[in-house]
């Protein structure tokens, strides 16, 4: 967390204050904006895998006082304007495409502002499954589900236990009831009330129609901004099958033990 602070530049308005941020993952708030802020990612990698990061910003619902830009050689392009209120909204692009630009808009009274923003880094590959356009709801192929299993953030055997539709998010939750826990990287699932059973919630979106029904399923998926994104969720049933069909031809990537 960087908590910059404009109040301290109040005699240089137009001081230009450069942060660096060495956590892949993290957030900035830049309290009483004045002048301008440069933010540089400078992850602890090899410069070399640079090319292979999308960097994507969440900002808070509350950040106001300042436009977000893109920087590269001089040249700005607008990511979010001061005052743009689209919930829950990420934007990303590539790490190659420039730096961030936070320039504060002229205010009457700087101490109410506050502008902050979540930030995480990825490869370019899993931005792609999050921020997928073509057929975002499509099923998984045998193949996907395999390597989803070994790849991603949770993989849980559950149930649905309901659907809460935000239609200003465009997104679902999904209530699930988990049977068993293989993996989680962030404690989403967790034990709930005296019957020691294990929930957590799902987020997809809206458009793929998702709804209670009997059945469990195999859920997979990405953290992200520290909520879980559901991938690939084929019925338990089929999962069992592809697995075991996989595993038999000795072509199954990792060992998980469906039962």
């Amino acid at each position: 967390l960087s908590s910059p602070s404009g109040l301290t530049h109040e005699s240089h308005k137009k001081d230009v204050e450069q942060v660096y941020l060495r956590c892949s993952e993290g957030s900035i708030e830049w309290m009483y904006p004045t002048g301008a802020l440069i933010v540089n990612l400078r992850p602890n990698t090899s410069p070399a895998s640079y090319k292979h990061l999308t960097v994507c910003i969440k900002p808070f619902k509350d950040s106001a006082g300042a436009n977000i830009y893109l920087e590269k050689t001089g040249e700005l392009r607008l990511l979010v304007r001061d005052g743009d209120r689209s919930p829950s909204k990420v934007y990303c692009f590539g790490y190659d495409q420039g730096g961030l630009f936070i320039e504060a808009t002229p205010q009457q009274d700087i101490s109410r502002k506050i502008t902050g923003f979540q930030y995480e880094l990825m490869s370019k590959g899993m931005a792609s499954d999050l921020h997928t356009v073509s057929a975002p709801c499509r099923p998984c192929s045998d193949t996907e589900v395999l390597l989803a299993v070994c790849t991603s953030d949770f993989v849980i055997r559950g149930s649905i236990q309901d659907v809460t539709n935000e239609a200003e998010e465009q997104e679902s939750i999904i209530h699930v009831g988990v049977n068993k826990l293989y993996r989680q990287k962030s404690k989403v699932f967790q034990l709930t009330g005296e019957s020691g059973n294990w929930r957590g919630q799902i987020k997809t979106l809206l458009e793929c129609g998702v709804k209670p029904g009997d059945g469990d399923f195999l859920f997979t998926g990405r953290m992200h901004f520290g909520e879980a994104r559901l991938g690939c969720a084929p019925r338990f049933k089929d999962f069992q099958r592809m697995y075991k069909e996989a595993k038999d031809k000795g072509l199954n990537p990792c060992e998980i033990g469906p039962d």
